[in-house]
């Protein structure tokens, strides 16, 4: 028997299956969990979602203003104590991506209280598994809990069972959701009393220091402090959420999976990064020889340098690509401390700079057009739909730039932006981009009510143009913070 021990409210479908789950009742979907855990003791359930990039994308790292919504997918965790010093995890229904659903680490290993544990040793002995190197985002947070200050030794072990509706590497955070869930149930267990953006600063070191994943901040904000139905606005320098964002009424925000799977760990996004940074390296070597502005004594982000005086003070200065040998011999390391410049590989630079430089400006337009269009108090219909048109307008120009600047494009997602641009606000549709990483993954869709009028023939003449069936993400829900946690008992 499943006994709540807290009042359970209004709670997400997922999270009743889980319930479900947990009772190990005959018609769960993931088999009897419950079975995993002991009896009697609390178990704490956690969720967190994934997460929709409206707009900002890539230029997180830049320093960016990005505008985030959570998606009704996310990652369920169960989590309970142990009497030993074993991290118990589970995760179902990953053995039919051929990994493992079960792996079993000394907890000694993960942080081993006195001893010393650097990231870069825990990141190699997960990759030298393939078929259980999932388990560092959620394993990874013992380290970082302990390497950076926040607990001395754990006490004990922990069973942490994992459910994800998240589909992996499409573009919408499966791997933030893992480390917040993992991140927030550590947090809850040990009695930590961390506070949501210390979860999401935490959870993104566990991507950057020990999957090895060279990912902005926003990912893990979102799901952390996202709430239903609201776009939050974040300023990446490093992590200031301005606001959340009502969504206006009938304006919808959807994914359209493209069935390409794409790899934040991979080349194109890494050197995308690494140009941008190069760029600033470059500029800041100018700034220190006596030439930088007098608004700009010092740059911290590529982002805090306005359109206009970019093109005034620095494209000149950006070669159009420079070997990373080059860079080296004058400039020696960038300033991006996940990243590192390979001699042998040759980086483009200006275009790598020009996108957040001009992504930051847009995405600032953006999210004061959605706020203005939600604005009650000034119902003029013509005004509200001018102004989500010219949102809709940022959003191309955004998926362009990502395609011809940042390199991140990819065939399957220009003609899903293309047919929609094609189709356009009669059928219902404002805008699209490519999201997050690029290179495949999700397209972010504005619209009104009435492109659902539409959509099923887009994805069916999207199947029969490239041969991949593609997916849509139409709901959002709480974030975790939101969202809380459920304390249950199994009698």
């Amino acid at each position: 028997m499943l006994d709540c021990l807290t009042d359970r409210g209004a709670l997400p479908a997922d999270v009743e299956v889980f319930e479900n789950a947990l009772a190990c009742s005959s018609d769960s979907r993931h088999g009897p969990l419950g079975m995993r855990f002991s009896a009697r003791k609390p178990i704490y359930v956690v969720r967190a979602p994934a997460r929709l990039d409206c707009m900002g994308g890539i230029a997180d790292y830049s320093g960016s203003l990005v505008c985030e919504m959570t998606l009704d997918r996310a990652v369920l965790m169960g989590i309970q104590a142990r009497d030993d010093r074993k991290v118990v995890i589970h995760s179902a229904g990953v053995d039919v991506l051929g990994m493992s659903p079960d792996v079993t680490l000394a907890l000694d290993d993960l942080a081993p209280g006195a001893g010393i544990l650097d990231y870069e040793t825990l990141k190699l002995r997960f990759s030298r598994a393939p078929e259980s190197a999932w388990a560092a985002y959620v394993a990874g947070a013992f380290c970082v809990l302990q390497g950076e200050g926040y607990m001395d030794r754990f006490p004990h072990g922990a069973t942490m069972v994992l459910v994800s509706s998240i589909p992996l590497r499409v573009g919408v955070s499966s791997s933030a959701a893992l480390e917040i869930a993992a991140m927030h149930g550590l947090n809850l267990l040990y009695g930590i009393n961390l506070d949501g953006m210390t979860l999401a600063v935490l959870s993104q070191k566990v991507e950057n220091q020990v999957v090895g994943a060279a990912c902005g901040i926003m990912d893990q904000v979102t799901c952390a402090l996202g709430t239903r139905s609201r776009l939050l606005s974040l300023l990446c320098q490093p992590h200031t959420v301005q606001e959340q964002i009502p969504v206006p009424d009938g304006v919808h925000f959807i994914g359209i999976n493209s069935g390409i799977r794409r790899e934040i760990k991979g080349s194109r996004y890494t050197n995308s990064r690494i140009g941008a940074f190069m760029g600033l390296a470059i500029i800041r070597d100018h700034m220190r020889s006596g030439n930088g502005t007098a608004g700009n004594p010092h740059l911290d982000y590529l982002c805090n340098i306005s359109t206009s005086e970019y093109v005034a003070s620095y494209r000149s200065l950006l070669p159009s690509s420079l070997s990373g040998r080059a860079f080296m011999r004058r400039y020696g390391a960038t300033p991006d401390p996940v990243t590192s410049v390979d001699p042998e590989t040759t980086y483009k630079v200006r275009s790598r700079v020009e996108h957040p430089v001009y992504e930051h400006q847009r995405t600032t337009v953006f999210t004061e057009c959605i706020r203005m269009a939600g604005n009650t108090e000034r119902p003029d219909l013509l005004e509200q739909a001018g102004l989500l048109e010219q949102a809709g307008r940022l959003m191309y120009a955004s998926d362009w730039s990502y395609a011809h600047r940042c390199g991140l494009g990819a065939r399957e997602t220009s003609w899903i932006v293309r047919e929609i641009r094609k189709l356009g606000v009669g059928a219902g549709f404002y805008g699209a981009k490519i999201t997050g990483g690029g290179a495949g993954g999700t397209v972010a869709v504005a619209g009104s009510e009435r492109m659902f009028d539409h959509l099923d023939r887009l994805l069916e003449r999207y199947g029969e143009s490239t041969g991949v069936e593609a997916q849509l993400f139409t709901g959002t829900s709480p974030g975790a913070l939101e969202f809380g946690h459920r304390v249950y008992r199994i009698t």
